[in-house]
């Protein structure tokens, strides 16, 4: 904040200003804090942690964002320790979780990755895919290693389409591809959504077996870690925190204002312009220098803030993310305590009469928030919100009411137990609009020229989800890697 209208905070090393308080923001505040600058954080809403939120219902504090992280690395694993919260680290109920397709309900296959199966003669995966399926999808096995792979950009169904069939792509893929990330399949850079996936082809000689390799992976991950390998709706591994994953922001925040950082929240970054010295950030009551700036929003909004100074980022926009609105409903309930459905159920594009693209069954996958809602307590968390089309397409926006009435016509279909609302002891919906970025197809070479852009500007970083992929994992991995020069030096 050197020479601005803030009052600057005392501190021996470099100005730095993260704009953006997500879970990256925070990531980058605490690298810099590490390396000796003095931060400032500005958050232009009034909570912390961006899509790792976190809210009240029935009296329980539960996740209203991210509620697990993938174990493919140790890098949440990594950082919860360093926060002091290794202990934490829980495991999923093994129970599993299932697909709803439009031919009825099938147990989810365990050993997949984005649902792709690992072997498809698994007696889960050949009841999803049948015997004809299943015989498709094993030709993967002799299959030429370039096929799928040899085109700089493709798209998940293009990949899974190419090499184990329609079947694997309709039945297992698009459910999970879907319920993750909220697009369909043909929309997504595969390099985005699983990285190292098809360089695991090329290595291994398949797609079944590369899926193998990083399932082996990411159980040797979560060991190292403390983590858990148990499956979960998207078929991968995955561990979560006692109390829920906003305990991860919680302890961030707390960990940042023990080194001195700032953090302001209810300061939108109005405008950034690069100066002779640095940077400078004005908001509306407050201007911030910085010898260091990091932008870490979403990509629409990155690109808005910086393409005065930087016009290259102008035609590398990407497309925003969907509109996803999620539907937590506290229920009492006995009947949901013999886990109908497991962890929760994922549903199949095309699948009649269902609104949501996914159904959590929060207190059969997390035992401890089972033993906090108390026998015959349920927590039900309802996803809804899909992009299907090329472009985006407009997002449907359903008000509260009526997105509780779809919720507690889709829940009883998809548990098999009717629910009414009088069962309900209180409930809460919560939007994310661009949290889940949008990787279409070619969204890796555009990641690679933004950096490449905003590496030729001296002082600046820029980090989230729009340029590190979807998920916790791949977020906490690259900002500590981006800052990681910063540190260096």
């Amino acid at each position: 904040m050197r020479g601005g209208h803030a009052t600057p905070k005392a501190a021996a090393g470099p100005a730095a200003v993260v704009v953006g308080g997500g879970i990256s923001g925070l990531i980058a505040a605490r690298e810099l804090a590490v390396a000796g600058s003095a931060v400032t954080v500005l958050e232009a809403n009034q909570a912390w942690g961006g899509c790792v939120g976190s809210h009240v219902v029935a009296g329980l504090h539960l996740d209203s964002g991210a509620e697990s992280f993938a174990t493919r690395s140790t890098a949440v694993a990594d950082l919860a320790r360093e926060l002091g919260l290794a202990d934490r680290i829980v495991a999923p109920h093994p129970g599993g979780a299932w697909v709803q397709l439009p031919s009825g309900p099938q147990e989810l296959p365990k050993t997949g990755v984005l649902g792709i199966p690992a072997n498809p003669w698994d007696p889960e995966v050949r009841r999803s895919l049948g015997f004809t399926g299943a015989i498709r999808a094993s030709l993967d096995r002799w299959l030429p290693a370039s096929l799928g792979t040899s085109s700089e950009v493709t798209s998940v169904s293009s990949l899974v389409r190419t090499r184990m069939g329609k079947k694997v792509l309709e039945r297992l893929v698009s459910p999970v591809v879907g319920g993750v990330h909220s697009a369909a399949p043909a929309l997504l850079d595969v390099d985005m959504v699983a990285p190292g996936l098809r360089a695991g082809i090329r290595a291994q000689g398949s797609l079944a077996a590369a899926v193998a390799a990083q399932r082996i992976a990411g159980r040797g991950s979560a060991s190292a870690s403390g983590g858990a390998s148990g499956p979960t709706k998207a078929g991968s591994a995955v561990a979560g925190l006692k109390g829920g994953m906003h305990t991860l922001v919680e302890a961030l925040v707390a960990d940042l204002r023990e080194r001195g950082v700032e953090l302001r929240l209810g300061q939108h970054a109005d405008d950034v312009v690069k100066t002779q010295d640095g940077w400078r950030v004005t908001t509306g009551n407050a201007a911030y220098d910085a010898d260091r700036l990091v932008v870490a929003l979403d990509g629409p909004a990155a690109v808005g803030l910086l393409e005065k100074s930087l016009p290259e980022l102008s035609s590398l926009r990407p497309a925003p993310g969907p509109l996803v609105s999620l539907v937590t409903m506290v229920v009492d309930l006995p009947q949901l305590d013999g886990r109908p459905r497991g962890t929760g159920i994922l549903v199949a594009p095309e699948t009649p009469g269902i609104k949501a693209k996914a159904l959590t069954h929060a207190t059969a996958k997390w035992d401890w928030l089972a033993d906090e809602a108390g026998p015959g307590t349920h927590v039900l968390r309802l996803s809804y919100g899909r992009r299907e089309e090329a472009g985006g397409g407009g997002d449907v926006v359903l008000d509260d009411e009526s997105l509780l009435a779809a919720a507690l016509e889709d829940a009883s279909t998809l548990l098999t137990v009717p629910i009414s609302r009088a069962d309900i002891v209180d409930w809460d919906v919560v939007r994310w609009a661009g949290a889940l970025p949008f990787a279409a197809v070619g969204h890796k070479q555009r990641v690679a020229q933004v950096r490449q852009v905003c590496a030729a500007a001296d002082g600046l970083s820029v980090v989230g989800g729009w340029l590190a992929g979807n998920g916790l994992a791949a977020v906490v991995a690259d900002t500590r890697a981006q800052l990681a020069a910063v540190r260096a030096d």
